[in-house]
């Protein structure tokens, strides 16, 4: 009677939780939809979405505002999900997408497009291209390090990703010391937006984000049994190192993804899984999917706070946003919930 109940009560707020997420990020994306500076009422969003607005709402709507959210949406949900993923690998509360140094070597190829001319290739492609190239062979570069005849134990793999991140963070700042006219596109870039995506970018990224999310949604289980240790996960059948990479890919190939088109955003993988864990638990299974319904909402609060917070200074890059929201929460549940947000 009473384990029914328990799982009756945990059942309600799942129920709940979704709910309310799937709401809020309704609501908040109708809002980010009419921003404009003179700003559309909700109506006219409707009326666009109905197929009734005027040609310039539409223009405003579809065109501007709708791949600003629709992108803001996957890299919300990207993030959160690889954070997730990544603090169940590494086993560590501190873990994010960009534990292994991808972030360095996303802006090591995005600062290397903007300085360096390709030919018959246009600046707007080659730096998100060089981007995800960089942050990919990032990956691959500190597990070829972290390797230990054959393995790759996760304590190496976090040490080499610091230490190849460190390097690589130290080549962009010298890029950047010495870029001149592009210093302000590279300070931007680094600070994160999601203003400069079109649909076609979405059109690219999509299909990454979706076969590197469910990847890692189908191994939930498997990350369960690799929480509990290598040999526990081992005695329930679980291929330990095939797991590993299949999920370090995947959490860096939506990485890869999410910051090559909108730079670096930091604490959406950090925070909201811990959120989540601590309203459902450290269940996988339903982490993962939760978090990426958070991650969403979240990153449609922060992209409209961006915009409505300060308009004399115009539009706030998102990844200021998201750490002026993240640090001071995750400060919080450190000092106020220091066992929920850990495993001990």
């Amino acid at each position: 009677m009473i384990q029914d109940a328990i799982k009756r009560k945990k059942h309600m707020k799942l129920i709940a939780a979704v709910l309310i997420l799937i709401a809020m990020l309704f609501v908040l994306s109708l809002f980010d939809l009419a921003w404009a500076p003179a700003y559309l009422s909700l109506g006219d969003v409707w009326d666009v979405l109905m197929g009734r607005g005027t040609w310039a709402n539409s223009i405003i709507v579809n065109d501007i505002n709708a791949p600003r959210i629709v992108i803001g949406i996957l890299v919300g949900a990207s993030l959160a999900i690889a954070g997730a993923v990544m603090q169940a690998l590494f086993k560590n509360p501190m873990a994010s997408p960009y534990i292994l140094g991808l972030s360095s070597g996303a802006s090591l190829g995005a600062v290397i497009g903007m300085l360096f001319v390709i030919p018959f290739i246009p600046t707007d492609v080659s730096v998100p291209v060089l981007a995800f190239v960089f942050c990919m062979g990032t990956m691959f570069l500190v597990y070829s390090i972290g390797r230990v005849g054959g393995h790759a134990p996760t304590e190496t793999l976090l040490l080499a990703g610091i230490a190849v991140g460190a390097f690589l963070q130290a080549i962009v700042s010298f890029l950047t010391f010495i870029s001149g006219d592009q210093l302000e596109g590279i300070v931007f870039w680094t600070m994160g937006s999601l203003s400069s995506v079109s649909w076609s970018s979405i059109g690219f990224v999509f299909p990454l984000m979706f076969v590197g999310i469910t990847i890692m949604i189908m191994f939930s289980r498997d990350l369960n049994a690799m929480m509990l240790g290598d040999a526990h996960a081992m005695d329930l059948g679980v291929d330990v190192k095939k797991v590993r990479i299949i999920l370090l890919i995947a959490t860096s190939l939506v990485t890869a993804s999410a910051v090559a088109f909108c730079g670096v955003i930091g604490f959406v993988g950090l925070v909201i899984p811990h959120i989540i864990r601590i309203i459902l638990g450290p269940d996988n299974r339903l982490l993962l999917p939760m978090s990426i319904l958070a991650g969403s909402t979240f990153m449609i609060l922060c992209d409209l706070i961006a915009h409505v917070v300060a308009p004399l200074y115009g539009i706030i890059p998102i990844g200021v946003v998201t750490a002026l929201i993240g640090a001071p929460y995750f400060i919080y549940l450190l000092t106020k919930r220091k066992r929920e947000v850990g495993w001990n």
